[in-house]
């Protein structure tokens, strides 16, 4: 898959809702995921990520940091949450006003739909499962995240 060129980090920076993601362990049970990224003095991103568990009632947050993995206005990062290992972190569509975005990782077994509000219009979702399944996306497996707390 191919990273958004150009990307502008200033303009992706802030809080994120997960609308969508295929399965992992470190989210398997959270509802109401966000993602905030904060661009540092160095040139490198903040990451946290944060959502609700619904087995123990209490929210989890993991904080990370993310590098660009060449030039910042190609949007191919990689991210550490656990010490010197890293992540691809990698924006493969993404509306130009930045209101949502397509997040692969290092494969095709990572993927994420975010937007700025807590929900998209079901017609927009839609279109972008589509898109996700056009880039090889195994759509069907799809989680679709619960964004309905407002203890945040």
């Amino acid at each position: 898959m191919t990273s958004v060129t150009p990307f502008d980090i200033n303009r992706y920076q802030g809080k994120w809702y997960e609308i969508a993601r295929l399965d992992h362990s470190f989210e398997r049970g959270l509802s109401d995921v966000t993602a905030n990224y904060r661009l540092q003095p160095d040139g490198s991103v903040e990451v946290i990520n944060r959502g609700y568990d619904t087995r123990r009632m209490e929210w989890r947050q993991a904080v990370g940091r993310a590098l660009f993995t060449g030039a910042s206005h190609r949007a191919s990062l990689k991210v550490s949450f656990f010490g010197p290992f890293y992540g691809g972190y990698h924006v493969v569509a993404l509306d130009p006003e930045y209101f949502w975005a397509m997040v692969a990782g290092p494969s095709r077994d990572y993927f994420w739909i975010l937007a700025r509000d807590k929900q998209l219009p079901a017609v927009l979702q839609e279109q972008l499962v589509q898109q996700a399944s056009a880039l090889g996306i195994d759509t069907r497996k799809l989680i679709r995240v619960g964004q309905t707390r407002d203890d945040d």
